[in-house]
C-alpha cells in the first residue's frame, strides 16, 4: 500500500466562505464546507478545495484542488463504540489521501456526498 500523501481533519460542517467564490470557474457551484484545523474544505460540483492557512500570522495560504475525476476509489470506516472519529480514504492520481471526520459529521451522508460527485 502506498504512503499517505495528505491527511486532513474535518471538524464540523460550516457555511461556505465568500472568498472561495473568487476561485470558482464558470458553472462551478460550492455545495458544502467543513472546518479543518486552520481553515476550510469546500465541496463544489466539480472538485474538492482545501484551503490550508499556514504560519504564525496566517498570511501564507496553500490551496489544494482535487477534481473528482482524479479519484480512482475510496473507502470509509465508521467510528466504533470507543472511537470518536470516522475515516475516509481516497486513492487518487495524486496519491493517497486520508480524511478524518470528527464526531458530529455523519459518515454515511459524507459518503453519499462523495458518491454524488465522483460517480
Amino acid at each position: 500500500m502506498e504512503p499517505t500523501a495528505l491527511k486532513w481533519v474535518f471538524y464540523r460542517e460550516v457555511d461556505v466562505p465568500r472568498d472561495i467564490e473568487e476561485i470558482l470557474v464558470t458553472g462551478e457551484v460550492a455545495d458544502r464546507a467543513f472546518k479543518t484545523v486552520r481553515d476550510v474544505a469546500v465541496f463544489t460540483n466539480k472538485r474538492l478545495i482545501v484551503k490550508d492557512v499556514q504560519g504564525l500570522t496566517g498570511t501564507k495560504v496553500e490551496m489544494y484542488s482535487l477534481p473528482y475525476s482524479a479519484v480512482n476509489t475510496w473507502s470509509t470506516e465508521n467510528a466504533g463504540i470507543l472511537d470518536y472519529t470516522a475515516e475516509v480514504e481516497l486513492w487518487t492520481r495524486a496519491g493517497h489521501i486520508k480524511i478524518e471526520l470528527k464526531r458530529g459529521i455523519d459518515i454515511r451522508e459524507f459518503e453519499r456526498l462523495l458518491a454524488e460527485y465522483i460517480l
